[in-house]
């Protein structure tokens, strides 16, 4: 056999799970989730396991997210986003680095009192984009489907910021970018901070 290719017994194995490390256990008991990177299916399901087990753990003490995200996939976006809001603690969203795009919308799931900003971080919000193959039909379809997510998500960070909704659409239309200081003024951030323990 060569010793390139497994047997049969370690081919159908499944990857043993990471372990609980001495970061990720004190992460855990100060009930704190990380969001850091592109958002997609395994990030959504990472952040709605630890957010469902801190639920369960205890559902009347606050959980906080530290957000540092370019963005990724809308609906992988979505689930973090309905998830922090189905929840029963209060959950705290600190921004650093960047937010942007589906990491923007996560970030808005927190009431506006409970979103926090480190004093350098960036944000950006943008129209969704989409990579369109396939027939006429498909491309048609697909255009439809990302024109409902940019409206959803326009109304979504206008109710949450309190600007008028023709405002958002004409800001998402590009890439805009703001500083923590004018993302508060514009209503995505509610304080900023100067040390994540002020959250």
């Amino acid at each position: 056999m060569s010793q390139f290719r497994l047997d049969k017994e370690e081919e159908t194995k499944a990857p043993e799970p990471p372990p609980f490390t001495a970061i990720s256990q004190a992460l855990y008991k100060s009930r704190t989730v990380l969001i850091f990177g592109e958002v997609d299916m395994k990030m959504a399901e990472r952040v709605t396991a630890h957010l469902l087990a801190l639920s369960a753990d205890d559902p009347n003490k606050d959980i906080k997210i530290v957000i540092h995200s370019p963005g990724g996939h809308v609906e992988s976006g979505d689930t973090i986003h309905d998830m922090i809001k189905s929840l029963r603690p209060k959950v705290k969203t600190i921004a650093t680095g960047w937010v942007a795009s589906a990491g923007t919308h996560i970030y808005l799931a927190a009431d506006r009192a409970h979103r926090f900003a480190l004093p350098n971080t960036r944000f950006m919000i943008h129209q969704p984009l989409g990579g369109i193959r396939g027939t006429a039909s498909d491309i048609e379809i697909e255009a439809e489907e990302i024109m409902k997510a940019q409206d959803r998500i326009n109304r979504t960070i206008a109710d949450e910021t309190g600007q008028p909704l023709s405002k958002v659409k004409e800001d998402t239309d590009r890439n805009f970018w703001m500083s923590s200081e004018e993302a508060k003024a514009y209503g995505l951030v509610g304080r900023i901070i100067e040390r994540v323990d002020m959250a």
